[in-house]
């Protein structure tokens, strides 16, 4: 995994500016499995990602461009399978968008810096937001607090 972020120009955790990168440049540098998700909005299997069952402190960031997404404070659990939180780390952290995919409404969450999918959001999260940020593990790139 380290080498890959090496090979990619993209990744940085302080560049805030906004990518405009196409799907065949992220291709070659991203893995399949990171690829699959982030760019074509596959679904990692629920109770498999790194980062469900994982309770340490810090911050958690987009494994595509180095965007800060989520604090861990912010994370909570839930039985739906994969990693949860109730807010982002800032308005800007992500974006939204209409999912009509499987003869559903839901709402897509996209990396606010480079558009890469990372997950769903839904009405049914704790207090103080009520969210649940459902999100790939393999999306999600973990720094730990000092």
């Amino acid at each position: 995994m380290q080498a890959q972020k090496h090979s990619n120009p993209y990744y940085s955790r302080t560049d805030t500016e906004k990518l405009q990168v196409s799907n065949k440049e992220w291709k070659k540098i991203l893995s399949p499995e990171l690829y699959a998700v982030a760019r074509e909005a596959k679904t990692e299997r629920a109770f498999t990602g790194k980062y469900y069952e994982f309770d340490i402190k810090g911050t958690y960031y987009c494994a595509v461009c180095g965007n800060k997404l989520f604090q861990s404070t912010a994370k909570f659990a839930s039985s739906c399978g994969w990693p949860s939180f109730y807010q982002p780390l800032s308005k800007t952290s992500v974006i939204y968008k209409k999912d009509l995919s499987y003869n559903m409404e839901r709402t897509e969450v996209l990396c606010g810096r480079c558009d890469s999918h990372l997950g769903h959001i839904f009405d049914d999260g704790p207090e103080p937001t009520g969210k649940r940020f459902c999100m790939n593990s393999v999306c999600l790139d973990f720094v730990p607090m000092k």
